[in-house]
């Protein structure tokens, strides 16, 4: 619920209600704790929060039961309860404006994006390509956008790494950066990607950004969902990678809005910690760039994970609110990172924030928010306000009927294939075959031909001798036969 430009995350320990202002949500946020200590009750809230204030909401669900934003809450027990203890908090169950999004298209629109889009960076991270191979990939890149390639799916890329293969020449200047072996380890890498399911995600028609922000009838920000409860256990890779697209995406662009009452759109992205593990050097800079700088273009961005150390120190640094459920520290190394959880909020002289982090129940949190200034405010122990929508996942007939009512019906949901790098590259070859089956025509038959001319004078200078020798055998037979005859007169002659 969001009232005066506040939205209201719980009640302190004196009852009263603690809040967040909408125009400070630009300044990004994190929601951490151990698993079973209510973050997705809290990420449930937090998105209600600005879904009620006019901002739109992109989230991801990886357990899926965030999907039950799209229903009517029904508080019974300890939830009931909760809420009872709130009389200020006005609640009414409610179902909120949801788009369900899913990367196979099974449990929502089909989320995809191109190659082009992505990018070779981004490739080269969810490949995990070595140095050699990332600039190998450079300088496919480059050709494509030289010759007017589209990369749009993984059979674009596979036949430009194939074309360059076999025509090196093409590369020009960056032929050195382009050999056989990374040519094959690239085909290799995304032979692999495939496996993964990956190939789903590339294609057309590619999401845009435009769809994300539309508000929904009532006014309220529509929440679009990416069901990732698959895709964050097969190939978690490809989540993080999306999602660090999406947020370079939203950098590119929307345009700048200064300071504002409230953004215009709030991603919360869980499983945090695969967005940074493994991620090339060059990437997390950019990375920790584009989250310093995208609040200017009127956007928060919420890290949902167990503990803040997931996260690089960079990054921390740039979040404003801060709401840390329960932690458990048995090790020396677990409670050396308890310390640092603990000094990472304004100290509360009320509140002894080491021990009180080993001692929250389940949706209870320390929360740090931000004053108007923008400096952090103390430190506080609150009971986080229960959803409106119901706790809990929708049922698969729910889920259908929630994408067959959803004003993105059949915008995204059928693939087109225009012509790309796999259908340019293809015609050039049969067109290359052709030609140079038409040049090898004149050239067969001038060869058959002398071929022809060399057998006939050959034939011909065997018949002359044949005949020839014929007419000698013939002559010498015929002399034969008259001499032997004269003889045979003659001899007969004598004896009669």
């Amino acid at each position: 619920m969001a009232e005066n430009n506040q939205f209201v995350l719980g009640a302190g320990v004196d009852g009263q209600p603690v809040s967040q202002s909408l125009r400070l949500a630009n300044r990004h946020g994190l929601i951490a704790g151990a698993t079973g200590t209510g973050k997705t009750v809290t990420l449930q809230r937090l998105i209600e929060g600005f879904s009620d204030a006019g901002v739109a909401v992109f989230a991801a669900d990886v357990k899926g039961d965030l999907c039950g934003l799209g229903a009517v809450g029904s508080p019974q027990g300890k939830v009931a309860e909760r809420i009872a203890s709130m009389p200020w908090l006005g609640h009414r169950p409610t179902a909120y404006p949801l788009s369900l999004w899913d990367v196979h298209g099974q449990s929502g629109h089909p989320l995809r994006t191109t190659l082009s889009e992505m990018g070779p960076l981004l490739i080269g991270a969810l490949l995990e390509l070595t140095d050699s191979q990332q600039a190998a990939l450079y300088a496919a890149f480059k050709v494509a956008d030289r010759e007017g390639l589209l990369l749009l799916d993984l059979k674009d890329l596979k036949a430009l790494l194939a074309h360059l293969k076999s025509h090196p020449e093409v590369l020009g200047e960056d032929s050195a950066l382009f050999t056989s072996t990374s040519s094959q380890a690239l085909l290799r890498k995304l032979a692999g990607l495939e496996q993964q399911g990956a190939e789903a995600l590339f294609g057309e028609p590619a999401l845009q950004l435009e769809d994300l922000l539309h508000p929904d009838r009532d006014g309220r920000g529509r929440i679009h969902l990416l069901d990732a409860s698959r895709l964050v256990h097969e190939a978690p890779k490809v989540y993080a990678t999306f999602l660090l697209w999406l947020l370079a995406e939203l950098f590119e662009q929307l345009p700048e809005r200064g300071d504002a009452d409230k953004p215009v759109l709030a991603l919360f992205f869980d499983e945090a910690h695969l967005l940074f593990a493994d991620t090339p050097k060059a990437l997390q800079e950019r990375l920790e760039q584009v989250v310093r700088l995208i609040r200017s273009k009127g956007v928060g961005v919420y890290f949902v994970t167990q503990s803040p150390s997931d996260l690089p120190d960079e990054v921390l640094a740039q979040l404003g609110l801060r709401i840390q459920h329960g932690l458990r520290a048995f090790t020396a190394k677990e409670q050396k990172s308890l310390r640092a959880v603990a000094e990472g909020f304004r100290p509360n002289p009320a509140i002894d924030t080491l021990a009180t982090l080993t001692e929250l129940g389940i949706g209870e949190a320390l929360v740090g928010t931000l004053e108007e200034k923008g400096t952090p405010a103390m430190v506080q122990r609150v009971a986080i306000a229960p959803p409106q929508s119901r706790i809990g996942p929708l049922s698969d007939s729910e889920r259908v009927a929630l994408v067959r009512q959803s004003p993105l019906l059949g915008r995204y949901d059928k693939p087109i294939d225009r012509e790309s790098a796999y259908e340019l590259l293809s015609a050039r070859a049969e067109q290359a075959a052709r030609e140079k089956a038409e040049q090898a025509k004149p050239a067969a038959a001038g060869k058959t031909a002398g071929i022809g001319s060399a057998a006939g004078d050959l034939l011909g200078g065997l018949a002359g001798q044949v005949l020839k020798s014929t007419m000698r055998q013939a002559a010498n037979q015929i002399g034969r036969q008259l001499v032997r005859g004269l003889l045979g007169s003659l001899l007969g002659g004598k004896g009669r």
